[in-house]
């Protein structure tokens, strides 16, 4: 990757994340996701060094920088070789606690963010549903109110990391749909403990294709019982508050994706250099070398959409030291889920070609580029589609009709 003109802090970011990386071999990462074992020392290394709160506040223990900055350091952890499951390992401690850190009392944010920052509990973002997947407003976990705590029900799916977080960051609704006068009305945000002992709490594991080293789960509430104190700002205003992580979440994800096509790309070309062919490296032929080319100045391409985005992001904030008021939320939604986009499609065509480029060599195992193919389908799917993200760049951006 071309790293010309990036900050100093951003790049200072990225050596000291490597070398933590560094420790982790590709084997390591191969291991973890044949076994579909958790990686326990990546996170404590990263929460040892002050890096989960990266973009949290000082005062708390973080080391108040941004999205921007997170964004390089998500990148860094994919692009070691670590891929999705490494980045996704920490993913939501990053931009999951952003709206907490906004929208609670200092209380809360005392009691909840410290631990989360020093590495001692582990988050997970609890709104996709069954039935509900992108209709977030129509989501149907309900959290009713009890004397000093709240009654959860329903059912959430694909909550990555439920089976060793310790709290969620929970979207449910506290007033029925059909007695609101808006669909974004009715719903409120918590940041619950998940207790795996408590009645009313089941987690089940979802078999997946790729990026096992990490967990993805449904999750069942049943009358499950929290504190009153676990919801952040007021009842009501759930989906106000949450959308505050969401775009810092398009940012992260693009960074992740990133990573691993450029990860998947230096496997490639290292192979093409040194692969002899009837007499010649095999990335001396076009056949080879322009595909990868074309790769490159792809996820080059996103790169800078990618930056452009959490630059957007971190600058609209009028806490950043180079606040800009001329920045609308309305642009920073379109840059940050065009970057995730561009991002995620750059990377599954680093990918692919790095796979094919390769041959049988490139669907080994032992090649690691078959396990960046398969988790660089994530950030095509999650956490909105492809083809969501064109119908809001159509709509907001081109001023089209909604198509949905």
């Amino acid at each position: 990757m071309e790293l010309s003109g990036f900050s100093t802090e951003q790049l200072t970011v990225r050596d000291a994340v490597m070398k933590i990386c560094s420790k982790y071999s590709d084997e390591y990462w191969m291991e973890h996701d044949y076994n579909e074992e958790y990686p326990h020392g990546l996170h404590a290394d990263l929460a040892r060094d002050g890096w989960i709160g990266i973009a949290l506040p000082e005062n708390l223990g973080g080391a108040g920088l941004g999205i921007s900055e997170a964004t390089m350091m998500l990148q860094a952890i994919a692009e070691s070789g670590a891929g999705l499951a490494g980045a996704q390992s920490v993913h939501a401690n990053v931009y999951a606690t952003q709206p907490i850190a906004k929208f609670a009392t200092e209380h809360q944010r005392d009691a909840f963010l410290r631990k989360i920052i020093s590495g001692e509990w582990r988050t997970c973002f609890g709104v996709t549903e069954p039935d509900t997947g992108l209709e977030t407003l129509k989501l149907k976990t309900t959290a009713t109110k009890e004397g000093d705590s709240y009654r959860i029900t329903g059912q959430k799916v694909w909550i990555t990391n439920a089976q060793v977080a310790d709290k969620m960051v929970l979207l449910a609704r506290t007033t029925a749909l059909e007695d609101v006068k808006k669909p974004s009305e009715g719903l409120s945000m918590f940041y619950i403990p998940l207790d795996k002992t408590a009645p009313g709490l089941e987690i089940k594991k979802i078999r997946k294709m790729g990026g096992r080293a990490v967990d993805a789960n449904q999750v069942f509430f049943d009358n499950y019982r929290i504190p009153a104190d676990s919801l952040i700002g007021a009842e009501g205003q759930g989906f106000k508050i949450i959308l505050h992580g969401m775009n810092a979440e398009r940012c992260l994800l693009a960074g992740e994706a990133l990573g691993l096509g450029y990860a998947a790309l230096k496997k490639s070309t290292d192979y093409a250099r040194e692969r002899v062919v009837f007499g010649k490296p095999i990335g001396q032929n076009q056949g080879i070398q322009h595909p990868l080319a074309s790769a490159f100045m792809h996820l080059e391409a996103a790169k800078l959409a990618t930056y452009h985005a959490a630059r957007l992001y971190d600058r609209s904030n009028p806490s950043h030291a180079e606040y800009d008021s001329s920045i609308t939320q309305h642009a920073v939604g379109i840059a940050c889920n065009s970057a995730k986009y561009l991002a995620a499609e750059a990377a599954f065509n680093a990918c692919e070609r790095s796979v094919m480029s390769m041959g049988g060599m490139g669907y080994a195992a032992e090649y690691h580029v078959e396990r960046y193919l398969r988790e660089c389908f994530v950030p095509r799917i999650a956490p909105v589609s492809r083809e969501m993200i064109m119908n809001f760049i159509g709509e907001k951006a081109l001023g089209l009709p909604r198509s949905y």
